[in-house]
């Protein structure tokens, strides 16, 4: 069976958010017969035209990635998505032009959902074929927050404790207003006056939506700016760790650091470790309030400029799942019942049931089995996609090597941005880095004996059992 089942591409954008959860989805794909290409996004599409024919992992849908996909499809491949900003979303109306396209959707062979509530999402998409397989398995990202895999992260936890000490983390999610590269956010600066050009995060939105998007959350940024210098002097035994977005820019919060002593920024690593070490987080509509959750940490949504469609029909899951606070002094007044012991983290029917709804595979077997039960059952273990025919691969060999050769000229242009943009998000990494991760995983789970690790070229991996 090794011999003939599809190769896996797996590609990680954002190395601390998905690196760990895709080191385990390729553990247990190649335990099980698959082999894996794992690596830099970026970097596999450089190289898509030399990938064995496979199967593409695909993280999101957007009208951005219509290119690729064909790109992908004319080469052979087959592509199996999920999306990986689905757990957390605005309105239907909002979301399908946001992070769906009629181009992309139609090229998935297997759409794979968080849970219950993102199928629901799915299948009101008026584009989506009738003919493609649903699947709610759960996601690799959900697996990472599982009890039996909480020892990963360990020396992790024990490490930020030795740094900090006692520390109340605070998540911030500014990227629409306070990019790492101004192309990231809603909006385009420096156009002409009367003109609106959307940036990358606003691409799809209606105009009202965007802009009314764009001053709440500037109005939360300021809150935040306002609350942690006051927090660090309300709470002064504890540090405040504040750990910006990775595709954020830090110098608004690297100006609060120099200003106060223990005011430390911080988004090293998975933010596992980060919410297993703290003693309580505070976010606003941020994934990490949802996650925090399951691992039982205690987290609040500050919310003092608060709008119901933003905070509630957008960025409620989270939101709901954390307890909220709606002033400095009612967060502080919660904030201190935590660190006291006097409240844990939120609790309760409502809340179990809503996560339940958002959320598959939290018990039984692992997301990561249960998607490659999906490879299996549909054959993939056996034979790898059908060849596409010769004229199509040559154009999409052609179409490739054109983007990729484009791509690197624009990268390496003076003063570009985007090789640091793409080493900010994704850092060197080596085998034995890959292989020390696959180690953690060896001991908290007792399998993963025969996987070995070996290097295909830059920023990607060979993953085989």
């Amino acid at each position: 069976m090794k011999g003939h089942a599809t190769p896996l591409i797996i590609p990680v954008e954002n190395q601390v958010r998905e690196l760990d959860a895709k080191i385990l989805l390729s553990c247990i794909a190649a335990e099980r017969g698959f082999p894996v290409i794992m690596g830099s996004r970026g970097y596999i599409h450089y190289k898509m035209a030399a990938m064995p024919r496979g199967i593409y992992l695909a993280k999101s849908m957007r009208k951005l990635s219509n290119k690729m996909f064909r790109i992908i499809r004319l080469l052979g491949h087959e592509i199996i998505a999920w999306d990986e900003e689905a757990l957390v979303h605005p309105p239907a109306e909002i979301y399908f032009p946001l992070r769906l396209s009629p181009v992309t959707v139609p090229m998935v062979s297997h759409l794979i959902c968080w849970g219950q509530e993102n199928a629901d999402l799915f299948r009101q998409y008026p584009q989506l074929p009738l003919t493609t397989p649903i699947h709610v398995v759960g996601n690799p990202r959900g697996d990472m927050l599982r009890p039996e895999l909480r020892g990963y992260f360990d020396d992790q936890v024990e490490m930020l404790q030795k740094q900090y000490g006692n520390f109340i983390l605070v998540n911030t999610n500014f990227i629409d207003v306070n990019p790492f590269i101004p192309g990231l956010g809603l909006f385009l600066s420096g156009t002409k006056e009367g003109e609106t050009q959307f940036g990358q995060a606003g691409k799809g939105m209606t105009l009202e939506f965007a802009t009314g998007l764009r001053d709440h959350k500037l109005a939360i940024l300021d809150d935040f700016l306002q609350m942690v210098p006051t927090l660090h002097q309300a709470f002064p035994d504890h540090t405040i760790v504040l750990r910006p977005h990775p595709s954020e820019n830090h110098d608004i919060y690297n100006e609060l650091a120099t200003r106060f002593k223990k005011i430390k920024i911080d988004n090293s690593g998975n933010i596992i470790p980060w919410l297993l070490a703290c003693k309580a987080m505070i976010h606003n509509g941020c994934t990490t309030g949802a996650e925090a959750y399951l691992l039982r940490v205690p987290a609040i949504s500050y919310l003092t400029s608060f709008n119901k469609k933003y905070d509630y029909e957008w960025q409620g899951l989270p939101t709901k799942l954390s307890y909220q606070c709606f002033s400095f002094d009612e967060l502080k007044l919660i904030l201190g019942q935590i660190l006291s012991g006097e409240k844990a983290a939120a609790g309760g029917e409502e809340r179990k049931m809503l996560i339940d709804h958002y959320l598959t595979a939290q018990e039984g077997p692992l997301a990561c089995e249960r998607l490659v039960d999906v490879l299996m059952d549909s054959g993939y273990d056996q034979q790898a996609p059908l060849p596409s025919p010769a004229l199509s691969r040559t154009i999409g060999w052609l179409k490739c090597n054109f983007r990729t050769t484009k791509k690197l000229l624009k990268t390496n242009r003076p003063g570009s941005k985007r090789q640091a943009y793409h080493d900010h998000r994704f850092p060197e990494l080596t085998v034995a880095d890959i292989e020390r991760r696959v180690e953690r995983f060896r001991k908290q789970l007792n399998r993963f004996d025969s996987i070995k690790v070996s290097v295909r070229s830059r920023h990607i991996f060979n993953i085989s059992g």
